[in-house]
């Protein structure tokens, strides 16, 4: 059944998110804090890792040794430029508002501001990863949902830690998985079987940038506008078709 992943990735979230906020309450804030910090330590490094497709065969011998950094350079330029006009971090944080007053007439303004962060920073963190991506072209060309069951244990263990410092926004970003990998699901049916293993390692590759961007903003460090990148992860590909036209 295509689309089952995703379906058991929303899941795992609402479970996970469900579990952090009836244990958050018992849970010291240092000890939250400390999740937290723990789970942008992560991202980080998972970023990190994803960064390296900078080196995988496919991309290099696609465009040249040279060219992947400044394909992902270009893309996450052009990309940001785009984004910031379309303002899609400030649509998402609006979403969360929305969101947030349908769900919870109720509230605090600390309480409330949570909530949109919760729902924006774990919106970024479940969406960007190249799990989301591959494990949803991989479901949406029937090839299995190995990678989207392995991407919802992983969610489920973030949001439960997330919500027991974040609350219901975590809850919420199972909206946005949903939308995003059903959208992706969708697409990678219809053109899926024309991606070759360098445009993957362009995606990749750029949204392990972004999730370092992601971990400054879980460990407070900077608000990195990740939202206003996300149009670099269509802008990869369509870079390195063209660089690897001319290669």
């Amino acid at each position: 059944m295509i689309g089952l992943g995703t379906i058991i990735n929303v899941a795992a979230i609402l479970v996970g998110a469900s579990l952090g906020v009836l244990l958050g309450h018992r849970m010291p804030e240092r000890a939250r804090v400390t999740v937290t910090d723990a789970l942008g330590l992560v991202t980080l490094v998972i970023g990190a890792l994803n960064i390296m497709a900078l080196t995988d065969g496919d991309f290099t011998d696609a465009v040249g040794e040279a060219a992947p950094l400044l394909i992902v350079l270009g893309a996450l330029v052009i990309g940001g430029v785009a984004g910031s006009l379309l303002r899609i971090e400030e649509r998402l944080e609006s979403g969360g508002r929305f969101i947030q007053r349908t769900f919870a007439r109720s509230g605090t303004g600390e309480s409330k501001s949570r909530f949109v962060e919760g729902f924006v920073d774990t919106s970024l963190v479940f969406c960007i990863g190249p799990l989301a991506v591959l494990g949803a072209l991989s479901d949406g060309l029937g090839q299995g949902i190995e990678q989207l069951a392995l991407k919802s244990t992983l969610d489920g263990f973030a949001s439960l830690a997330f919500a027991a410092s974040l609350g219901w926004g975590v809850a919420a970003a199972a909206i946005s998985v949903a939308i995003v990998q059903g959208l992706v699901t969708v697409l990678a049916a219809l053109v899926g079987p024309f991606l070759s293993g360098a445009v993957i390692a362009s995606i990749t590759a750029t949204g392990g940038v972004m999730l370092l961007g992601v971990g400054l903003r879980v460990l407070n460090i900077r608000q990195v506008p990740v939202g206003d990148m996300l149009p670099a992860l269509i802008v990869a590909p369509l870079l390195t078709l063209a660089v690897a036209s001319f290669a």
